[in-house]
């Protein structure tokens, strides 16, 4: 199997609010090629869109919506009962107010991924994953979902693919997969081996696999590789991702399509 012609690389940002930090925006967006934006329901507040967006367009960084519950104080990270129409509304709220943030910079909205709780509900509540899809389609100048790999797993990909919404599968080097190849989400984020980083991006753009906490190896289509912005040594994680993409020969940039050499895309 060969190595992808481009890789994209994205990572969830805007996640400050007032006086209280989160991330390292200043010093990731240089190295990714797709932000995620916090829309200010579990975190972010108008001014850090705003600044966030300004960073992304003086890096050339595609910018898409990380929308969230509305819980600040738990980081959109508590379950709460949403309705279908409820989820619906808390989705296009939160896209619009981003995507006036991106057209005062005239910039173009590139995405949709939610965040925290309000993905884990989007795993298998269909009526609801049938609403954020529509709420995506009817906000999106050209409707794209980001959702981890293997994407045909859960029920928000499938109703965007109903809907003729693209899905963008994410691959993660900083996180472990169990042998389901579901990933395992840390509660309190920690530094990870960047020696073993570059070893399992390697094995992943020769070989299109992860590895299981076992040491399964699990073939994953992915587009896009996500770092997650507020782990201790993240950004020593995306200039790894980036020296290794760059050894050997895949380029970097925000996914705008299937490329020629690319691998095929997984199904639903």
């Amino acid at each position: 199997m060969t190595s992808p012609v481009s890789i994209d690389i994205n990572c969830d940002c805007g996640e400050s609010f007032g006086n209280w930090p989160m991330g390292a925006d200043d010093a990731i967006i240089p190295l990714i090629t797709t932000a995620n934006v916090a829309c200010g329901f579990h975190g972010g507040d108008p001014m850090v869109m705003r600044k966030t967006v300004t960073l992304a367009h003086e890096n050339g960084v595609a910018v898409g919506a990380h929308p969230g519950l509305p819980d600040l104080v738990g980081f959109g990270r508590r379950k709460m009962e949403v309705s279908p129409d409820e989820a619906y509304a808390l989705v296009v709220y939160q896209v619009g107010a981003l995507k006036a943030f991106l057209e005062a910079r005239q910039m173009t909205l590139h995405h949709v991924k939610p965040h925290g709780a309000l993905y884990v509900m989007l795993h298998d509540q269909e009526e609801v994953a049938a609403a954020v899809a529509e709420a995506i389609r009817d906000t999106s100048p050209a409707p794209l979902l980001y959702w981890p790999a293997p994407v045909e797993m859960h029920a928000l990909p499938r109703a965007a693919r109903k809907l003729g919404i693209d899905v963008v599968g994410e691959v993660y080097f900083d996180l472990a997969y169990s042998d389901e190849a579901k990933l395992i989400v840390e509660r309190k984020k920690t530094a990870k081996d960047l020696g073993d980083v570059a070893r399992r991006l390697r094995r992943y753009l020769s070989e299109g696999v992860v590895e299981s906490t076992s040491g399964r190896a699990i073939a994953l289509t992915a587009e896009t590789i996500c770092v997650h912005g507020d782990g201790p040594n993240s950004v020593e994680i995306a200039r790894t991702i980036r020296t290794v993409l760059a050894e050997e020969g895949v380029k970097a940039e925000a996914w705008h399509g299937p490329q020629p050499g690319s691998r095929q895309r997984a199904t639903a």
